[in-house]
């Protein structure tokens, strides 16, 4: 939500500009959308913001290793959008199967609000490359995909298991969850695969091996 005092200020400038002022505004709220993980120390938890940075960064370092040949910028802009639906729709935790049933409507409701702030064709494209995501046909969304399943593993190796220890979750549903890393990148499952399979070493799951 936009301060009324910060609203009025802009009131007398060009409208397209105040409309795309008004769209960063409200995406600062992402900040506000805690995840389940925490961030690399243990200190305290990530929040979507700070997520979607670390994915396109993540995009930028590591697109050498995407399966496929991919427009990387194309890549980052479908990260920097990917969960700005999560300002409406809040955090859904990967592993919770009831919330996931209502996930897709409640976030194809706030694509709808959220994309239209942005006046013209670049809010028509920010919606397409949400949609192109979503629907994960393409070598860009693929990869990026790959990345927003490995960084939460990464984080949550990084604090021992933590997240898994916490909510329950157990070696073979974590496995099932991220293989579709390798769809994106055989590489990047191969690491995934090997923080997992040391998790499992360490005992940082729940219940016996798998």
């Amino acid at each position: 939500m936009i301060p009324e005092h910060t609203d009025a200020a802009l009131a007398s400038l060009d409208p397209d500009l105040v409309a795309r002022l008004r769209f960063v505004l409200e995406a600062d709220a992402l900040k506000l959308v805690l995840r389940r993980n925490s961030i690399t120390d243990g200190s305290r938890r990530e929040n979507t913001g700070e997520h979607s940075w670390y994915l396109a960064l993540m995009a930028l370092v590591l697109a050498p290793y995407s399966r496929e040949p991919i427009d990387v910028g194309r890549v980052i802009e479908m990260l920097l959008v990917h969960d700005i639906v999560e300002i409406d729709a809040g955090d859904t935790f990967a592993y919770d199967t009831e919330a996931a049933a209502h996930k897709e409507e409640l976030e194809q409701c706030a694509a709808d609000r959220l994309f239209a702030m942005v006046p013209g064709e670049d809010g028509s494209r920010l919606r397409a490359r949400w949609d192109e995501f979503e629907a994960s046909a393409t070598p860009e969304a693929r990869f990026a995909h790959a990345l927003d399943r490995l960084a939460p593993l990464l984080l949550n190796h990084a604090n021992r298991g933590e997240l898994w220890a916490e909510y329950g979750i157990t070696a073979d549903r974590v496995f099932a969850l991220n293989g579709r890393i390798a769809d994106g990148s055989p590489p990047l499952w191969a690491a995934a695969r090997a923080l997992l399979d040391d998790a499992m070493a360490q005992g940082w799951f729940p219940g016996p091996p798998t």
